[in-house]
């Protein structure tokens, strides 16, 4: 057999590109964080703090009510108190995983009811537009004429102290900025030619707002929200702080300051802690939180 018909028999191979893999958005997103070495650093302190928190009743060395005049004010290290005692003999440490409990559901529990309402109220008033949106951003712009704190102390001092009352002057503090990110988000997406599309097309106003709008909205008010979480742990222990967020003796990282601060002259290191976990718990989620915007490539 020649050359030529061995050629002919054989085409040469022809050289082709290899597949080029496109990502999807959230699995941009997910590779961004994966070699984001701080956000995930702050990531397994926050998941190390929920899970001490979820799992207070089993590791919590003694019980956090308990209390012994005979151990009042005890040193870090002193006995079988790892991390010294309170003004009534409690157990700090066991009180710190209880507190844990406490200061995160007031974190999270707010956001979370702040989330719903604000962004379907955002939603709204950005896709309907004209009287509604005058209307609902009117009323947000009302919130927005007092501080949050000072709103969160004058709403829960008119409902009275209370875990259920300070969540509820939480939720009414975040509603305002959720919404007005939410309508801007909307706004701006509402006009873009898919939306134009799916509109043409006979989609009625509920899902345009389910299949088209809200995949656009959720990574800002996501975002945004992430870190009201910090927020609302500091702005939750002020209230218990100053006798309006969680009554004693229930467990609280607010309540405890207050409780301390009269002992801060006898034992200083003592009386730090709770401050030391209200700190490491909010620079954490305002870690996470500046990660996740990055990751996302949200302007706020």
């Amino acid at each position: 057999m020649t050359d030529t018909t061995f050629g002919a028999a054989n085409p040469a191979k022809v050289d082709t590109a290899p597949p080029v893999k496109v990502r999807g958005y959230w699995q941009s997103v997910a590779y961004r964080l994966r070699y984001d070495y701080v956000t995930l650093a702050f990531g397994l302190i926050i998941l190390a703090i929920v899970v001490a928190a979820l799992l207070s009743p089993w590791i919590a060395p003694m019980d956090p009510q308990k209390t012994s005049m005979v151990y009042r004010l005890k040193p870090i290290g002193f006995k079988q108190f790892t991390l010294g005692t309170d003004e009534l003999g409690r157990d700090i440490l066991s009180r710190l995983l209880w507190g844990g409990r406490t200061s995160l559901l007031m974190g999270v529990v707010p956001v979370g009811l702040a989330v719903l309402i604000g962004g379907t109220l955002g939603v709204l008033a950005g896709f309907i537009g004209g009287k509604i949106n005058m209307l609902i951003m009117r009323t947000m712009d009302i919130f927005y004429a007092f501080p949050s704190i000072l709103l969160a102390v004058a709403i829960s001092g008119a409902m009275g102290g209370g875990m259920a009352n300070g969540m509820l002057a939480l939720t009414l503090v975040f509603i305002p900025p959720l919404c007005r990110i939410a309508e801007t988000a909307t706004t701006q997406v509402r006009g873009l030619d898919f939306v134009e599309a799916a509109r043409a097309s006979g989609a009625g106003t509920p899902s345009i707002i389910v299949h088209h709008i809200l995949g656009n909205v959720l990574a800002p008010v996501f975002v945004y929200a992430s870190g009201l979480v910090s927020v609302s742990i500091l702005i939750a222990s002020g209230l218990s702080f100053l006798g309006l967020g969680v009554e004693p003796p229930t467990p609280d990282w607010g309540l405890m300051l207050s409780t301390l601060r009269q002992a801060i002259y006898v034992n200083p290191w003592v009386c730090a802690l709770p401050g030391a976990a209200i700190f490491i718990t909010s620079l954490s989620f305002n870690m996470v939180s500046d990660g996740l915007r990055q990751a996302m490539d949200v302007k706020m």
